[in-house]
């Protein structure tokens, strides 16, 4: 059974054998041409009303869109979606170079190889879940599961964006969840031993990480220009660990930066260190003897050491430093909304996912001061 409406509307119909389609519970299929164009065919319409309404709709954008933004659509549709990543990548200016490494890393190891010869304007849920089930397969890690699941819908909701693609291929997607595993949070001795085996400037870098919740990279880049009040160190850039190079923050356009509190020892650790090694002419404090900056090779190198000497057989890494740090604050009931602006999180989400387990009973808390209240 078929339908034709009004001349350009197409026609909605119902693919079955039953004697009398108009009563059967079979879905309605639509078919019509879109915007640009192009030939497209829907199922799922119960009723004859959603089926008209949806061809009304699909009509009405027909006739709204400019030719040039047509133009546009059929352009993007037409474009393998290796071939926009490529371009979508060259205009993420914002991207520090490690952001840019790890959106390569997921589109060179798990997107691309699936989907790069896929053509834009046919992408929909089924094959978003697709590629999901492709990396369940392969038994890809959570994590790299979520970074390429992220990276693919910062991709396909630009081009979603800029052609006006109607169909949203995330409808109905359950992302791959990330749980992240348990950190590992050094205790006091811990970091004392350490320190107590540790050279000047690992010394430095765990008062650094420890006491104002700095990445490794952060840590390179500690410059006594940066300490702006006895008590706040103002975080501006990183060093890139692999090309030793100054580089934008995390998360934070180029010049943008962030604030942190500066404990009393951090800074009297900081000034020490400057006494003993002068900083440059631009205020950097860490440096070897082959390069201006520090890198993650060097910090490795000498972790491995310190740690070995100090006889510690935990999986303790530098980044545990600035686990300690949000521990220390969240334990003496610093709000997490403070806690992830100063560690220089893209959202309090994601200082809530790793660290909600270390907030003190706060429903117990809360129900003793609403009971004080009343």
């Amino acid at each position: 059974m078929a339908s034709q409406l009004a001349r350009g509307m197409d026609s909605f119909f119902k693919d079955c054998d039953c004697s009398n389609p108009s009563r059967c519970a079979h879905a309605y299929v639509l078919r019509f041409r879109d915007a640009t164009g192009r030939q497209r065919e829907e199922t799922g319409y119960p009723t004859q009303d959603d089926a008209i309404d949806r061809l009304i709709e699909a009509y009405k954008e027909k006739r709204n869109t400019p030719r040039q933004k047509a133009e546009v659509k059929r352009e993007i549709g037409r474009q393998k979606f290796g071939e926009y990543a490529a371009t979508w990548l060259t205009r993420q200016r914002h991207y520090a170079v490690g952001s840019v490494r790890t959106v390569k890393g997921s589109l060179n190891s798990q997107i691309l190889p699936v989907l790069e010869s896929r053509r834009m304007d046919t992408f929909t849920s089924s094959v978003v879940e697709d590629f999901i089930q492709a990396m369940e397969e392969k038994k890809v890690g959570l994590g790299a599961q979520q970074a390429a699941f992220d990276t693919l819908k910062k991709i396909l909701r630009d081009a979603q964006r800029k052609a006006g693609f109607v169909e949203d291929p995330f409808e109905g997607v359950v992302p791959p969840m990330y749980i992240p595993q348990q950190i590992i949070i050094p205790t006091l001795d811990e970091i004392y031993a350490l320190k107590g085996v540790g050279d000047l400037e690992v010394n430095l870098i765990i008062d650094l990480m420890s006491g104002c919740g700095m990445r490794n990279g952060e840590a390179f880049a500690v410059n006594l220009n940066r300490v702006v009040a006895d008590d706040v160190y103002r975080i501006t850039e990183q060093i890139d660990g692999k090309t030793r190079k100054p580089a934008r923050l995390k998360h934070r356009k180029v010049g943008e930066f962030r604030e942190t509190p500066m404990p009393g020892k951090v800074r009297e650790s900081v000034l020490e260190y400057s006494e003993m090694r002068k900083a440059d002419s631009a205020g950097y404090l860490l440096r070897t003897q082959r390069s201006p900056h520090w890198g993650h090779n060097t910090l490795q190198y000498r972790w491995d050491k310190v740690k070995r000497l100090a006889g510690i057989t935990r999986g303790l890494t530098p980044y545990s430093m600035r686990h300690f740090f949000a521990s220390n604050c969240l334990s003496h009931n610093i709000p997490i909304t403070d806690v992830a602006e100063w560690m220089g999180h893209s959202s309090i989400e994601i200082t809530f996912k790793i660290y909600r387990h270390l907030m003190p009973a706060s429903i117990g808390r809360a129900a003793r001061v609403l009971n004080e209240g009343l």
